[in-house]
């Protein structure tokens, strides 16, 4: 469907006259006419009855009306979706129910009037290349590797999340008010939502090798629940978590989220942007975020401590 024809439309039925309607769009009366008369023709309808005081709107113009108005909205969306300055800030985040994702929830509720476009991208690799290509604005991530980042990509620390211990209610640490990483050696620790060659696979490969863990990543991953109804149903599996995670499971599970001290292990979690991105919202997120000082008695992996 011609778009013009439609706006054209929209014009004349809020105006009331094609005449009006001609010198708010900038064209002529004529050109007006014929845009209306092609759209006539291309939906079968009459949409104006001419009367002498102007233009009127039949039935089927008044049935056309609001969807219309929908159509100039969407392209309206459409257009603000990829351009710069006008669509909303957009967003990189691991996952919608852990911590970068409630970061985000923050500044949102901190800076209503700033629209988001949320999305999630499957690791840092491929956040990486968004923003370096201008298709996402900035993305939370764990940097492995910050020295290596294309030009002009920028990352800075904002938030150390502490790992917990998930256990069932049988598991041996189920009552414990604190583990340490030492303790947890012998233990099997089942993440099976673990991808080679990703930045989470990083970190808890640099957490197993400090501290003589085994974790086992082996088996497909059905999502968050199925692995929770596991685990509440094991004495000896375990998994691990950010204490900022949304974990959410029935009560007759009974799992334990139990902290995990001496040292805390702390992941990571960084912003990653493009210093030529205009956005004029980027400057308003970093600003809130921050950099947290590390704090004593935690462990990360030596790569999160290079400078970037």
């Amino acid at each position: 469907m011609d778009l013009e024809a439609v706006r054209t439309f929209a014009a004349a039925a809020d105006a009331g006259r094609f005449q009006d309607a001609a010198a708010e769009l900038s064209i002529t009366q004529q050109a007006v006419s014929k845009r209306i008369a092609a759209l006539e023709k291309d939906l079968g309808v009459r949409l104006f009855t001419r009367t002498a005081r102007g233009a009127r709107l039949t039935i089927d113009g008044q049935a056309f009306l609001p969807h219309a108005r929908a159509l100039l909205q969407a392209e309206e969306r459409a257009i603000a979706s990829v351009r710069p300055g006008r669509r909303a800030l957009r967003v990189d985040v691991i996952g919608r129910r852990l911590a970068a994702a409630a970061l985000l929830r923050d500044f949102h509720r901190a800076h209503p009037g700033i629209r988001l476009d949320v999305v999630t991208l499957f690791d840092a690799d491929a956040a990486v290349e968004a923003i370096a290509s201008g298709t996402i604005d900035a993305s939370f991530r764990a940097v492995t590797a910050p020295a290596r980042l294309p030009a002009g990509v920028e990352t800075i620390r904002v938030l150390d999340e502490p790992i917990q211990l998930i256990t069932g209610p049988a598991h041996p640490f189920a009552a414990a008010r604190a583990v340490r990483p030492a303790d947890l050696a012998g233990h099997r620790i089942w993440m099976p939502g673990i991808v080679a060659g990703t930045e989470w696979a990083a970190f808890y490969a640099d957490l197993a090798a400090a501290f003589g863990l085994t974790i086992d990543s082996v088996g497909p991953s059905f999502g968050l629940e199925p692995l929770l109804d596991t685990i509440a149903d094991s004495a000896t599996l375990a998994t691990f978590a950010g204490d900022r995670t949304r974990l959410v499971w029935p009560a007759d599970h009974g799992l334990r989220r139990v902290p995990v001290q001496g040292p805390t292990p702390v992941y990571p979690h960084s912003l990653i942007w493009h210093r030529d991105n205009p956005h004029p919202a980027l400057t308003a997120l970093r600003d809130h975020l921050g950099h947290p000082a590390s704090a004593a008695g935690t462990w990360t992996p030596e790569w999160s401590r290079q400078p970037t």
